[in-house]
């Protein structure tokens, strides 16, 4: 009888980790689409102006500060460098569309090289 309780009592904390967890990947998306509205405006920003889709010297200061992050969550610097590569690629990847469809940018654009 005991091992059926133990069993109840850990289906019930599981239930309740899931629960944490299915929240946490909501607010995960949630703050994504916010990102990506914010480097949207970029995006469009950058257009306008004839200025690159891809910042490198920024893309190394995010990096450097995200491992930062990471290492004092206990989370791998590891990981949170691969995972803002991922997004930093779709946000390049979405700068150039928007800048692929703009009308040319600017009279005051700058060379994308």
């Amino acid at each position: 009888m005991n091992e059926e309780k133990d069993m109840a009592d850990a289906r019930i904390i599981l239930a309740g980790y899931r629960a944490s967890i299915d929240n946490i990947d909501a607010a995960l998306i949630h703050m994504l689409a916010e990102r990506f509205r914010c480097t949207k405006a970029v995006g469009v920003l950058k257009a306008e102006h004839g200025l690159p889709p891809a910042d490198p010297a920024r893309e190394q200061q995010q990096i450097a500060r995200l491992r930062q992050l990471a290492h004092d969550a206990h989370l791998d610097p590891d990981f949170a460098e691969k995972f803002l590569n991922f997004v930093v690629r779709e946000v390049i990847r979405h700068h150039e569309q928007i800048a692929a469809s703009s009308s040319g940018g600017s009279k005051n654009s700058l060379p994308t090289a």
